[in-house]
């Protein structure tokens, strides 16, 4: 082995020993209702992988920090359609790909999460990725597809008009995709985000039950940029009036209200519209944390089944299997606490960031959250 290929591998297992380090909100001691999956991650529903591509460097004027998420619902080497549906809490944003959804009920190939100005290059990377790997020469190819890309707002550390993510870098988040343990916080598009005037960004959770004796699981995905301080809520305990400390330094610069994206993926069989209604309970979620879904925040859900519907050879019939909608709680209430301990993951997973013009924002505060937990009695073990 090259010294060079050695080192790089290395580096790639201290990366994941570090991810593998970091304090989850349960490790802190923040209790959840639901019984999370063995990663408690989006990638306990099975075939789905996660991905990521960072990129952080300069300063001042020129500070890149930002990047791209990428979650494929049926992997990499499988292009299938499988069942979505989204809603838009408020829709001050963009999710691309979803008039398809909504025509189809069905996703095609991986989603992107990125900046708002890198929304077209993401969309378009994912497309050609699945074009170089999945086409078949036909007269009507679909390999490109409609692709699913989704932003938050970044701005206000990173160089957001510098359009930094390029198409290599949505190719190298999608070669990367892994199951597994989901790395939180600083990573991917949620690099330059913020929750609730604290740092925020990338988080995941899940959650498994049992309808009719078989175990379903659900899992959420956020990309979390929203919030006001005053709102933030951590256990119902109302954190965010508590600590009042570690603002935001911003130069010449007013914070931007920001967005939340949320994937949620489940094993449950479930039809298209079924999932929109899943989507919604993500509103529920976000609620929990504090979110209003004020007015120029872009709160767009989607979700997602791997169990896709079965097409006879002739493509002449098409057979879905469901389950009753009035067996259907379980799904909902996952979905909203999923989404909720997502959220609270990402903001104890992120770390201070100084970023565009020298603006600073501040991880929470680890001893001034416990002590206001513990005067709530809202904290566990």
């Amino acid at each position: 082995m090259k010294i060079t290929s050695f080192l790089a591998v290395v580096l790639m297992g201290m990366l994941v020993v570090q991810a593998q380090k970091k304090e989850r909100a349960r490790d802190f001691g923040i209790s959840f209702d639901g019984k999370p999956g063995t990663y408690n991650a989006i990638t306990d529903v099975s075939g789905v992988l996660v991905g990521y591509k960072t990129n952080i460097s300069g300063s001042g004027k020129k500070a890149v920090r930002t990047g791209v998420t990428v979650i494929l619902p049926t992997g990499q080497n499988d292009n299938s359609a499988y069942p979505a549906g989204y809603f838009s809490l408020n829709g001050d944003g963009e999710m691309t790909g979803t008039t398809v959804i909504d025509e189809y009920g069905l996703g095609y190939g991986p989603i992107g999460i990125t900046n708002t100005n890198s929304v077209g290059v993401v969309r378009d990377a994912i497309g050609e990725w699945s074009s170089r790997k999945f086409s078949k020469g036909e007269l009507v190819d679909f390999s490109f597809g409609l692709p699913v890309s989704a932003e938050t707002f970044d701005g206000m550390l990173n160089d957001i008009n510098g359009l930094h993510i390029k198409k290599e870098d949505v190719f190298e988040a999608l070669d990367n995709a892994a199951s597994g343990q989901v790395a939180e916080g600083n990573v991917g598009g949620g690099t330059g985000m913020s929750l609730f005037h604290f740092k925020g960004g990338s988080g995941t959770s899940s959650r498994v039950f049992k309808i009719d004796g078989k175990e379903y699981t659900v899992g959420a995905f956020v990309q979390g940029n929203f919030g006001g301080r005053k709102d933030l809520l951590i256990s119902g305990v109302p954190v965010g009036k508590e600590i009042t400390e570690a603002m935001p330094k911003f130069n010449s610069q007013k914070e931007k209200d920001g967005s939340i994206i949320v994937i949620l993926a489940t094993d449950a069989p479930l039809l298209p519209s079924q999932l929109k209604q899943m989507a919604k309970r993500a509103s529920i979620g976000v609620a929990r944390t504090g979110g209003f879904g004020y007015n120029s925040s872009g709160d767009i859900f989607l979700a997602f089944s791997t169990a896709a519907p079965k097409t006879n050879d002739k493509g002449t019939l098409q057979t879905w299997t469901a389950l009753p909608k009035e067996l259907l709680d379980p799904v909902y209430r996952s979905a909203a606490l999923a989404t909720e301990e997502s959220i609270i993951n990402a903001l104890m997973a992120a770390e201070t960031m100084e970023g565009y013009n020298g603006n600073i924002i501040y991880e929470i505060p680890k001893d001034k959250l416990k002590d206001v937990l513990k005067r709530y009695n809202r904290l566990g073990k």
